[in-house]
C-alpha cells in the first residue's frame, strides 16, 4: 500500500489528486486490546469455546501487517487495510479450552518497526450458582453474559462498560436509551430476590431499574400496567434518589416505599448495595443490607411477565418517565426464592471483600462499633448488624462523626460466633436519656421459651442495664454460671444523672470475679466463679430483646458510641487508657 497518492483525476469537475508527503517515520506502531480484558473470566458451558478478539492498531506513517499470538502460536495475520494508519479488527478464535491463556497482537509498519499488546485471560469451567435458589448472575465483566443460563440479552441501545467495579473486572454503565432485556423463563415463582451493587447518577433524575412487567396494549408509548410483576425504580426527592419498589397482585397494585428511609445521596462515587424480596406474605427493600422498607403483600401475579428490563423501565413501565438509568451497576442476581436479611449481608459482606481493613487498637479486641459512615457495620469482622426497627444515627459523636441514636422497638443483634470465652469485656460511652425509665444496654442471654414476649431467663450469659433511682438511672450487671445467677449492683455508686454529657461504661467478666465501672471508676465488684454460654448466640445491643424483657428492659432511647468487646478480662489501667484516647 502506498504511503501517497501519484494518481492524478481531470474528470470535469473533479479536482485532481495530489501527492501528500506522510513526513518522517517517528514512532512504533501502537496497539490496544480491547477484548479481552487483562484477567478476563470467560465461564460458559462448553468446553471448547470461542472468544472474540477486538482490537485496534494505528502507526503514523502506514500499517504493513498485524499478527495475532495465542499462547506462543500465531493464528491470524491482517495484510490488507482500508485505512493504512489505522486498523480496528476483530477474530473469533474458537479452541479456548479451560485454563489461562495470553493474546499478543504485533503490529508492524513500512520501515520494519514494531508494537505489541498482550492481555492474559481464564476460560474457567462452567458457573455453579453460589447460592441456593439463584437463577441469573451478570457480574459485567467486559460482557452482558448471564453465567446461570449462559446466554446473551437483548442489547437495547448502546449501554458501555464503567472501567470499575465492585467485584471483578468491571461493571455496566447505563447510557440514554439504552438497557438490557432477558427472558423470565425459569425465574418466576411465589417468590423472588434481587440484589445488586449501583454507582447512582442523579441524571436522569427519575428511572427504571428492574422491571418484570406485562405489556400495555391501551398505552403502548407510555407503559404503566402494574396488575402483575414488580417495578423497582429511583426518583428525585429533595436533590437525593429514593428507591421505592411497586407489585402487582393479578388484581391491584401494591406500592413499598420507604420514604426518608430509602433515599440515597447521588453523584458520591460511592457503590450502594440494592435488594428486595418478594413472598407470598411480604415484600422488602434493603439498602447497604438495612431494611428500608417492609409491608405484608398476599402474592405475585405474573400475567403476562415474559421479560425481565435491566437498568431501564422500557417497555413495559414507561408511563412516568422512568427511562433509562445512566447509573452503574455490579453483579445483578436474581432468585426464585426470599432471601432473609442475613443471607444478603452475607452477599455483601462477599461481594465487598469479605473482611475489614479496620485493625483493632487494644489487645483482645474482638468487635467494634463506631458508628459512622451511616452504617451498623461491626469493624473487625467487617459484617453488618442485624437491625431490629429503626435505629437512627445523632449527627455527631463523642469518638468520630457519628453515633447511635436509640428509638421505640428498636436495637442491634450480632452473632457470638467468637466473642465469648472464659472472660469478656465491653467498654463504650453513653448520652443517658431519662426515658423510657429502664432499659436493656448490652445483653448476651439464653432464650426463655417459656415466657415468650417477656423472656427472663438469667441461668447463662449476661445482662447490663439500667433502672431509674430518683433522679438518676443506676447500672446494673447480671451474669449467669450454669445453674444459677450473680449480680453486681453498686448501688448509688453506680447512678448517673442524665445531664446530656457523655458517660463511659464497662464491665469484665473473668473466672473470679466481675467488675462494673462509671467513668473508669470501680462502681460495683464481686467474686464471681465463671459464666456460663449455654445457648447465647447472639448479642442484643441498646435493648434487652428479645432474650431479657420480662421486667421491662426494653429499647434505650439514649446514644452510644466506640462500643468495643474484648474476649480477656480488662484492668482498670486498660480501661482508663481506652478512656484517654477517645477523649
Amino acid at each position: 500500500m502506498l504511503a501517497g497518492f501519484t494518481l492524478a483525476c481531470n474528470r470535469e469537475g473533479i479536482d485532481p489528486i495530489s501527492s501528500v508527503d506522510p513526513g518522517p517515520d517517528q514512532g512504533d506502531p501502537e496497539v490496544v486490546i480491547s477484548f479481552p480484558l487483562e484477567g478476563s473470566l470467560i465461564q460458559v458451558l462448553e468446553a471448547v469455546t470461542t472468544v472474540n478478539i477486538k482490537f485496534e492498531a494505528t502507526d503514523d506513517i502506514e500499517l504493513v501487517e498485524v499478527a495475532i499470538d495465542y499462547d506462543g502460536t500465531q493464528i491470524a495475520v491482517f495484510k490488507e487495510f482500508l485505512d493504512y494508519r489505522r486498523f480496528v479488527g476483530e477474530y473469533a478464535y474458537d479452541q479456548v479450552t479451560d485454563g489461562m491463556h495470553t493474546i499478543t497482537i504485533t503490529a508492524t509498519d513500512g520501515n520494519g518497526k514494531t508494537g505489541s499488546a498482550t492481555v492474559n485471560f481464564t476460560k474457567e469451567p462452567a458457573y455453579t450458582p453460589l447460592y441456593a435458589g439463584e437463577v441469573l448472575y451478570m457480574p459485567f465483566d467486559g460482557d452482558f453474559i448471564d453465567l446461570v443460563n449462559i446466554r446473551q440479552p437483548t442489547v437495547v441501545g448502546s449501554p458501555g462498560f464503567a472501567g470499575e467495579s465492585v467485584v471483578g473486572l468491571d461493571a455496566y454503565k447505563g447510557a440514554a436509551d439504552s438497557y438490557l432485556t432477558v427472558p423470565t423463563e425459569g425465574m418466576l415463582g411465589n417468590e423472588l430476590s434481587a440484589v445488586f451493587w449501583m454507582k447512582v447518577n442523579a441524571t436522569p433524575d427519575r428511572a427504571g431499574i428492574l422491571v418484570i412487567g406485562p405489556p400495555d396494549a391501551a398505552n403502548p408509548d407510555a407503559a404503566n400496567n402494574r396488575t402483575s410483576g414488580f417495578r423497582f425504580f429511583r426518583e428525585n426527592a429533595g436533590g437525593e434518589q429514593r428507591f421505592k419498589l411497586n407489585v402487582g397482585n393479578g388484581a391491584a397494585d401494591t406500592w413499598f416505599d420507604g420514604g426518608d428511609a430509602a433515599d440515597v445521596i447521588p453523584d458520591t462515587d460511592q457503590w450502594h448495595h440494592f435488594a428486595f424480596t418478594i413472598s407470598s406474605t411480604d415484600a422488602v427493600v434493603y439498602i447497604d443490607g438495612e431494611i428500608v422498607k417492609e409491608g405484608p403483600f398476599d402474592g405475585v401475579d405474573w400475567t403476562g411477565c415474559d421479560i425481565l428490563s435491566i437498568m431501564s423501565g422500557a417497555p413495559r413501565f414507561t408511563g412516568w418517565n422512568h427511562n433509562s438509568d445512566q447509573s452503574l451497576m455490579d453483579e445483578l442476581r436474581i432468585f426464585n426464592r426470599e432471601l432473609s436479611q442475613s443471607e444478603i449481608q452475607d452477599i455483601i459482606l462477599t461481594e465487598s471483600g469479605g473482611s475489614s481493613s479496620y485493625t483493632p487498637k487494644y489487645d483482645g479486641e474482638a468487635f467494634y462499633l463506631g458508628f459512622d459512615g451511616g452504617e451498623f457495620q461491626e469493624m473487625v469482622s467487617g459484617q453488618m448488624m442485624t437491625v431490629v426497627g429503626t435505629p437512627g444515627f445523632v449527627g455527631s459523636g463523642k469518638v468520630g462523626a457519628d453515633a447511635y441514636a436509640g428509638a421505640t422497638d428498636s436495637y442491634l443483634t450480632f452473632p457470638t460466633d467468637g466473642l465469648l470465652g472464659n472472660e469478656f469485656s465491653a467498654v463504650f460511652w453513653m448520652k443517658i436519656n431519662a426515658m423510657p425509665d429502664r432499659a436493656g444496654i448490652l445483653v448476651i442471654g439464653p432464650p426463655d421459651p417459656d415466657n415468650p414476649g417477656a423472656e427472663n431467663k438469667r441461668t447463662s450469659g449476661f445482662r447490663f442495664f439500667r433502672e431509674a433511682a430518683g433522679d438518676a438511672q443506676r447500672f446494673k450487671l447480671n451474669v449467669g454460671n450454669g445453674a444459677a445467677e450473680s449480680w453486681f449492683d453498686g448501688g448509688d455508686a453506680a447512678n448517673v444523672v442524665p445531664d446530656d454529657a457523655w458517660h463511659h461504661l464497662a464491665f469484665t467478666i473473668s473466672g473470679s470475679e466481675c467488675v462494673v465501672y462509671v467513668d473508669g471508676e470501680v462502681v460495683s465488684q464481686g467474686a464471681f466463679d465463671g459464666v456460663d454460654w449455654t445457648d447465647c448466640d447472639i448479642i442484643s445491643i441498646m435493648s434487652g430483646a428479645p432474650h431479657f424483657t420480662g421486667w421491662g428492659h426494653w429499647s434505650d432511647l439514649s446514644y452510644m458510641d466506640e462500643l468495643r468487646l474484648f474476649n480477656k478480662a480488662l484492668t482498670k489501667d486498660e480501661i482508663g487508657q481506652i478512656i484517654a484516647d477517645e477523649m
